[in-house]
């Protein structure tokens, strides 16, 4: 994240003549959900989305957006112990939003069931069958200590799918290399208010609104 970003403001610094007056820095922003805060009913209260998406999703772009602000008056100074300093909110905040905005997308009003085509065939392939990719990411999921994610992802190495978690809110791919198809969240606020602590019914009942469309193009982009 921090090379991405020092690339960026480099580019920008290259048109404005230096470090200095750097002023090009797009910010992020919060994405706008497909569907209403209701419409993943009954596996997941509109309650628990509006406070998801606009309350705590927002807060890592708000935070995220003042860490890399604070980052391009680092680089502009030449700071390096201020740029090291900055490193885990970068990874917490830039964390949590590239997770939550594969997550919106990875759930649907007209989700569930099994994926299809070449996305199913991987599956078959990597793990033997879709029940048995179920059966080991909800029991990965579930064992995930205090907050995390369980993934399923894609190894661009070995072109195989591969089931890993994440603690907090580190990124899939910059922690594993794994390029992330479906996450799910484990982090209280993503089900306490429905579910309280019975973690198992959560991570079960996401599968009746997983999106394996968008799973699939994830995969077909990653390949």
């Amino acid at each position: 994240m921090l090379s991405t970003t020092c690339n960026v403001l480099k580019r920008c610094a290259s048109k404005t003549g230096s470090l200095g007056a750097v002023s090009c820095r797009l910010k992020h922003s919060l994405p706008d959900l497909k569907y209403d805060f209701n419409a993943l009913e009954p596996y997941i209260s509109a309650d628990i989305m509006q406070l998801h998406h606009q309350k705590h999703h927002n807060t890592y772009v708000t935070n995220l957006n003042v860490a890399e602000e604070k980052l391009q008056e680092a680089i502009a100074k030449n700071d390096t112990s201020a740029i090291i300093a900055l490193q885990p909110a970068l990874k917490f905040n830039g964390g949590g939003h590239i997770n939550h905005s594969i997550f919106w997308e990875n759930l649907s009003p007209n989700g569930g069931g099994e994926p299809t085509g070449d996305l199913l065939a991987a599956i078959n392939k990597d793990f033997g069958s879709f029940d048995a990719m179920k059966k080991q990411l909800v029991a990965s999921t579930v064992a995930v200590q205090g907050s995390g994610w369980g993934w399923l992802g894609y190894n661009p190495g070995t072109g195989r799918l591969s089931v890993a978690t994440c603690a907090n809110q580190d990124p899939l791919q910059a922690t594993t290399g794994l390029v992330p198809l479906f996450g799910i969240d484990v982090w209280e606020h993503a089900y306490y208010l429905q579910y309280k602590n019975v973690r198992p019914d959560y991570v079960s009942a996401i599968f009746n609104v997983a999106n394996w469309d968008d799973v699939a193009s994830r995969l077909a982009a990653a390949k």
